[in-house]
């Protein structure tokens, strides 16, 4: 994970002083891109632990197209619960884009208008499997009608797949990461669904490419990283699952096998 080093000094040492909606304050640069073969192992850093139990749960609570914190998964993700309201709801965030996107149907019996729903996640899983080579192989967080309804508005908001060679790629366009605390826990999670769309659809996952535009890292995280920057990455861990189609997959599924971080570094979360 020498990418994921280099990002964190590049910024350390060119980033410029911005103020930020917490008020904590952000050394940062705009536009930035990592590449994170999945063929060579699984992207979880080891220059300090990531809880990668975390991450599994988080992309399968998006998966399910969930929106509430309190649906059975509260405890493993506790990064949600300082923007939900008191009934645990956060608005139409992740979850909800990718598997119920809204769309308004004419209905001429009716003289109106219904609302119907988009799986993009199905969508993109027919599409890799009935027209591999499609550039529409897309899925959209950001809703532009929807984000004053939203806790959080998405920091994720834009993937693509790219099938060639029996291979899945997929590229993220990350409006803003929080380079310390969130972006390995986004590289593990987009990495965690390549290989999860890639096992349906009978293709080996490949490359994730990782573009960032506002690439942050919060004034009170720059002494943790520096701590960082001084490891040395370790191999990368292996990920073992069956052959499933995605929204049958559960928690007991997976298993990371060789993974040997570095202690665990705390970083305050900017709320």
């Amino acid at each position: 994970m020498k990418q994921y080093l280099d990002l964190v000094k590049h910024i350390i040492d060119h980033g410029e002083r911005k103020q930020d909606r917490t008020g904590t304050g952000t050394v940062s640069v705009f536009g930035t891109q990592s590449k994170y073969d999945l063929r060579r192992g699984f992207p979880l850093l080891t220059t300090k632990k990531v809880l990668f139990d975390a991450v599994l749960y988080e992309l399968l609570w998006f998966l399910r197209g969930s929106t509430n914190i309190n649906d059975g998964l509260t405890q493993h993700t506790p990064i949600w619960n300082a923007w939900a309201n008191p009934d645990g709801e956060l608005g139409p965030v992740y979850g909800y884009q990718w598997r119920k996107w809204e769309k308004f149907v004419w209905d001429g019996k009716a003289n109106a208008y219904r609302k119907e729903h988009i799986d993009q996640i199905q969508q993109a899983i027919d599409l890799i499997t009935q027209n591999p080579d499609s550039r529409r192989i897309i899925v959209n967080a950001w809703n532009p009608a929807d984000i004053d309804k939203m806790a959080l508005p998405p920091c994720h908001a834009f993937f693509q797949f790219y099938v060639v060679d029996g291979r899945l790629d997929c590229q993220l366009y990350q409006r803003s990461a929080d380079v310390a605390l969130g972006v390995p826990f986004n590289i593990a999670g987009y990495a965690l669904l390549m290989h999860m769309v890639a096992a349906q659809c009978n293709l080996t996952p490949g490359i994730f490419t990782h573009t960032l535009g506002d690439a942050h890292i919060y004034l009170n995280h720059v002494e943790g990283l520096k701590v960082q920057l001084t490891r040395t990455p370790g191999p990368l861990p292996r990920l073992e699952h069956p052959k499933k189609k995605v929204f049958d997959y559960k928690f007991e599924d997976f298993k990371l096998i060789g993974y040997q971080p570095a202690a665990f570094i705390k970083f305050p979360i900017a709320v």
